[in-house]
């Protein structure tokens, strides 16, 4: 519930975006004199999918998301999204692949990209979960993204238990081997250390977050909307650290040969 309680906190005062599913929350905000819109996927324990009950993106979500971004582009007004993300994965389901969730996700992750090449500073504020195809579908397109710092907060492909399933190894074997190689690990330090965040913050109370804390991550997110504003909009920035040579190395190699 951590992505609700962030909601409700960043976006108190404002009047809901109607006619969304119930996991699906979206209001326009005031942060720093200007209008932005908040967005967060929660969990809806009546949601008509069982397996996007537990914060999941699912076809509803994926769309919904898409819906509620292209509304944004069409305005013209360059408003600012904030995308809060506490989502454990992408919902996984027989009825999810058959009704394309592929789709939907990617619908969503088109938007946010949209949104941001049209000069709408994206930012991310990752406040529990990141995970798998439900972050690249709600987030990843930030122009900047923002952790905070606890270890309730992780980042990767796929829950722990599933990825020592599909690499043959057991979770302390995974975990250990995620001490070495910062892609394979889930903390924030780790992927910080990709050169994919812009700012990390420490709060009191994560769960349930005070005035102060509020207060100390709204002034993250105005700095990082007047950064985004004062450079460009691609995602570029992202290439700096050393942990990610590799990709810089590779790019001007097809830069020399294309």
């Amino acid at each position: 519930m951590r992505g609700l309680q962030w909601f409700n906190a960043l976006s108190c005062g404002a009047t809901p975006v109607s006619g969304l599913p119930a996991s699906l929350k979206v209001a326009d905000a005031t942060l720093g004199g200007q209008t932005v819109r908040v967005i967060a996927v929660v969990p809806d324990a009546r949601n008509r999918f069982p397996r996007a009950r537990s914060g999941e993106v699912g076809l509803l979500e994926g769309w919904g998301l898409a819906k509620v971004l292209d509304e944004v582009i069409a305005s013209g007004d360059k408003r600012p999204v904030i995308a809060i993300v506490d989502v454990p994965s992408q919902a996984y389901g027989r009825r999810e692949e058959a009704l394309g969730i592929h789709q939907a996700l990617a619908a969503a992750a088109d938007s946010y990209a949209r949104a941001r090449l049209a000069g709408h500073p994206v930012i991310g504020l990752l406040v529990g979960k990141a995970m798998s195809g439900a972050f690249l579908a709600h987030g990843y397109q930030a122009n900047r993204l923002i952790a905070l710092r606890d270890p309730g907060v992780m980042v990767h492909a796929m829950g722990k238990a599933s990825a020592a399933r599909v690499t043959l190894r057991s979770v302390q074997e995974l975990e250990a081997l995620a001490a070495n190689v910062p892609p394979m690990a889930y903390d924030i330090d780790s992927f910080a250390s990709l050169g994919l965040l812009w700012e990390t913050l420490t709060v009191s109370k994560i769960e349930q977050p005070t005035p102060d804390d509020l207060a100390r991550v709204s002034d993250c997110l105005m700095q990082a909307i007047k950064d985004v504003q004062r450079g460009g909009h691609d995602l570029s920035g992202r290439l700096g650290a050393a942990n990610r040579a590799a990709s810089s190395h590779v790019r001007q190699l097809l830069r020399e040969q294309w």
